[in-house]
């Protein structure tokens, strides 16, 4: 059975084993995370040979109870493999989403005396219970969550878009396909999933050289290359630096520090929208680049950094260049929005009380 099971899954574990081996040299992750994506490695390897037992099973028409726990362990998986992507790929989210996932495991585990979801027959068959595809819309909920919170969360630039796409649609086809192929697609359901999230690293490993490790922004090296790429596209700049960020350092530590940056950066990138990307610059210094927007489009997207920025305990002080449809220098966009952002700084230390340092 081992000499088997190898045979049918050999691609899938030189994937999950070039997968820990990357994990182990990866220099741009944080040890969280890569314990995360650890555990997930280890839970497809585990539902690998679940499914494999349980196919066993069904192909000599044996062990019908064990069969039905197998099969409970494998329809609860796939929500919680989903729940694991997310909490592995999300900075700052709760374990929470864990829930619906542990809901439907035990909805599954009831399932093998009542066969509510599915039931396996004296004879070896497989039957749907009334809440047979309970499993499927718990999953397809998660990929909802998730392509919504990838999609937001990104910087809406092609580097991050079209891996996003290439792991929506390797999950998607997770849940379609089953219907098209019948059971014999849970075969390679494991394979699925695991060439998906190591493409996926892949990409993302990429886009690290562009992004700061930090915010998650794009860096510095980033914004010098993107204005020298067709800068008669820029039609707007906008220079952000936090009030006070050295009085957190100094009065609660380089972590919390750490922390109100990442949360300004959050608050930036849910304010983006197209043709609008976001750059930290430096320590607490922020540019985001506008193309080929109005005005207008400008003053919304200051707006919408207010408010965002407003909902926290921080602030930033903000500046903006535009065009206006005349031709202008990035340096000269951005020395006007640096005076807008000096002036609005300035005013904010003068109306707090607070020492500027």
């Amino acid at each position: 059975m081992l000499k088997e099971y190898i045979l049918r899954n050999w691609t899938l574990i030189l994937i999950l084993a070039a997968f820990v081996v990357s994990l182990k040299v990866t220099v741009f992750l944080n040890k969280k995370t890569i314990r995360r994506m650890l555990a997930l490695i280890i839970e497809i390897f585990l539902l690998s040979i679940v499914v494999f037992v349980e196919f066993s099973f069904a192909d000599t028409g044996t062990h019908g109870t064990l069969r039905a726990v197998l099969m409970a362990i494998r329809y609860s998986a796939t929500p919680f493999i989903l729940a694991q992507v997310i909490y592995a790929l999300v900075k700052r989210l709760h374990w929470l989403v864990f829930l619906p996932a542990v809901a439907l495991a035990a909805v599954d585990v009831v399932s093998i005396f009542t066969g509510i979801v599915f039931r396996v027959d004296a004879a070896g068959a497989f039957h749907r219970g009334p809440l047979g595809y309970l499993p499927f819309i718990v999953a397809g909920i998660y990929c909802a969550f998730l392509i919504y919170i990838l999609f937001k969360r990104s910087n809406k630039q092609a580097m991050e878009i079209i891996p996003i796409c290439f792991l929506c649609f390797a999950f998607i086809s997770g849940l379609v396909l089953p219907f098209v192929f019948g059971s014999a697609y849970a075969s390679i359901f494991c394979a699925t999933i695991a060439i998906a999230l190591f493409v996926y690293y892949v990409f993302s490993i990429l886009q690290q050289t562009k992004n700061d490790s930090l915010t998650g922004l794009l860096n510095r090296q980033a914004y010098y290359a993107d204005i020298d790429s067709d800068p008669e596209e820029i039609s707007a700049l906008l220079s952000i630096d936090m009030n006070g960020l050295k009085a957190v350092n100094d009065s609660e530590g380089h972590a919390a520090g750490d922390e109100a940056l990442i949360t300004l950066a959050l608050c930036f990138t849910r304010a983006l929208r197209r043709r609008q990307s976001g750059y930290r610059v430096g320590g607490d210094e922020f540019v985001i680049v506008c193309r080929r927007n109005t005005r207008d489009e400008v003053l919304q997207l200051v707006e919408r950094i207010r408010k965002s920025v407003a909902e926290t305990k921080y602030s930033c002080s903000i500046g903006y260049s535009c065009a206006d449809g005349r031709t202008k220098s990035v340096d000269a966009l951005l020395r006007e929005s640096d005076e807008m952002m000096y002036a609005e700084k300035a005013r904010y230390y003068a109306s707090s009380g607070a020492e500027r340092r």
